[in-house]
């Protein structure tokens, strides 16, 4: 302890000697603490080479009066950007690692194919990337994660969804990779995946096409 606090003082003692000694025209010439190296670990060269663009007038400031508030500014305005974390390292080098958001779903917009995020953005991507559900309609994120988490909790795989439907009325249709179609109720959602999964590996309803749990207590399932 008493080793930290005398390193703190030693800090400030150079620190005061050195401006000091020196006059204040010669305090604005002097590049003291300067960032002069950004690296960022966490995302492809593309998005990097956008990050460091954007803090490139972060050059002219020195690590001790750094605005983190501008940084995490231009950090949260990238939609491929999940989470963050920003670290000085003395004399002149700002570290930062981002977490890279999720793709969990693709969604038609205007006629584009956007990637929805873990983060709860919209990504515009040029390549369509991995096989992932499609959802149709016109849904709110919440309205989304309430899914994904419930589907999550249950014993349903979402990776066997290829297509959802959002509906007005605040209920989903999901339809699986083997073409059946899963109409759920606006409540219940682990139960009525817990159910479906059931009847999905009962090898009686090997034919099926739909799976209608709409109404309480009752399922209709259509050959």
């Amino acid at each position: 302890m008493h080793l930290k606090i005398n390193k703190k003082i030693f800090t400030y003692i150079f620190l005061f000697l050195i401006l000091g000694s020196i006059n204040n025209k010669n305090l604005y010439n002097i590049k003291f603490f300067q960032i002069t190296n950004i690296n960022i670990e966490g995302l492809n060269e593309k998005e990097h080479s956008k990050i460091i663009e954007n803090l490139k007038l972060l050059n002219v400031q020195n690590l001790f009066i750094l605005d983190k508030n501008k940084i995490i500014n231009i950090l949260n305005s990238n939609n491929l950007v999940e989470n963050f974390f920003i670290f000085k390292k003395y004399p002149s080098s700002l570290e930062i690692r981002i977490k890279q958001t999720e793709f969990l779903a693709k969604v038609n917009k205007n006629g584009k194919i956007y990637h929805l995020g873990s983060n709860g953005k919209l990504i515009l991507l040029e390549k369509n990337g991995a096989e992932l559900p499609l959802i149709f309609g016109e849904f709110k994120s919440k309205d989304f994660f309430n899914l994904y988490q419930t589907i999550n909790d249950s014993s349903f795989d979402f990776n066997e969804i290829k297509k959802l439907f959002f509906f007005n009325s605040g209920r989903w249709d999901i339809e699986t990779h083997s073409g059946v179609l899963i109409k759920l109720p606006k409540e219940k959602f682990k139960q009525s995946f817990n159910i479906s999964l059931k009847i999905l590996n009962n090898d009686k309803f090997k034919e099926i096409k739909i799976i209608d749990l709409r109404q309480n207590n009752q399922v209709i399932i259509n050959g």
